[in-house]
């Protein structure tokens, strides 16, 4: 069985990777004593000392806002760690599955973004995170990057915890309803990582695991099927929460403009991804919103 190295194990994805991807081998999931993302030295120092056949990196530097007067620390994570990551995998053959962002394209039109699309930034976090894609692609490594958008679960700090903790506290609530995209299951990320390295494990079959990964790597974008708004996430919410709990008072939820939310990073106005890529390669097709966001919404 392969040894899997997963980073960022206590966030709300690497959570979900440590319990999907368990079934497929050893999983080491290093806490930040023991590889600290914001040291090169540590990266390294742990990777060599784990000789894993798979890296999968969910850790980021995502607090979009604090990035833009922390650009330095941004960067190492975001970007220095993921090269660090991709010498090293390259090194000892190992494959990296690394998440990125719809964040690394401009937010223009309303046509889904594909993968071979020109990519510009508009905040400190999409260009850092732009920067890991082209620094861990420069390394040589045999690699998976999957653009992934509004990634919500039910642990964690979110979107969506926060929208229902609101809701109980206030009488109505202000969300934007000019941002398009697909708010994305964090478990439904997790399968999907396990169904690619068991696919790519099975590919390897009496050859080099290197190779197989090899034949598959690239960039694809992996976020939920369908579109809605901030708004449109959050009235679905808790419209059903109020299903669940009819007797319980929850705020209304009115539409409002970027405009009306000024806010330090810029966000993009289009976050929708083409995800056919995926599907063609992998045979894989991610959840509508609405189907995981009911599914999630269960376990709360």
């Amino acid at each position: 069985m392969s040894v899997i190295l997963v980073t960022g194990s206590s966030g709300q994805e690497g959570s979900e990777l440590l319990r999907t991807l368990a079934p497929l081998g050893e999983i080491v999931a290093p806490g930040r004593r023991e590889m600290d993302l914001a040291s090169m030295d540590s990266v390294r120092s742990k990777i060599r000392a784990v000789q894993p056949q798979w890296i999968v990196n969910p850790a980021a530097y995502t607090a979009v806002d604090k990035a833009e007067s922390e650009p330095e620390l941004a960067y190492a994570i975001n970007a220095e760690a993921v090269r660090a990551m991709g010498e090293e995998a390259r090194a000892i053959g190992a494959g990296v599955i690394h998440f990125s962002t719809d964040y690394v394209f401009p937010g223009t039109g309303s046509t889904p973004y594909v993968e071979s699309d020109e990519t510009a930034p508009l905040s400190v976090y999409g260009a850092s995170k732009l920067a890991g894609e082209k620094l861990l692609s420069e390394t040589g490594a045999d690699h998976m990057i999957f653009r992934t958008s509004w990634v919500y679960g039910g642990q964690g700090k979110n979107f969506l915890l926060t929208i229902l903790k609101a809701a109980k506290e206030r009488e109505r609530l202000r969300v934007v309803a000019d941002q398009y995209g697909a708010p994305t299951w964090s478990r439904d990320l997790a399968r999907l990582t396990a169904h690619v390295i068991r696919r790519t494990e099975d590919e390897a079959a009496g050859r080099n695991l290197s190779e197989a990964i090899g034949e598959v790597s690239g960039v694809y974008h992996a976020a939920a099927s369908g579109e809605t708004t901030w708004h449109g996430f959050a009235e679905e919410a808790v419209r059903l929460q109020r299903e669940r709990q009819p007797g319980v008072r929850l705020a209304e939820v009115d539409a409002i403009s970027t405009a009306e939310y000024p806010t330090p990073a810029k966000r993009p106005e289009n976050s929708r991804l083409n995800c056919s890529k995926l599907e063609e390669k992998f045979g894989w097709r991610m959840m509508d919103w609405r189907e995981s966001l009911r599914e999630v919404m269960k376990e709360l």
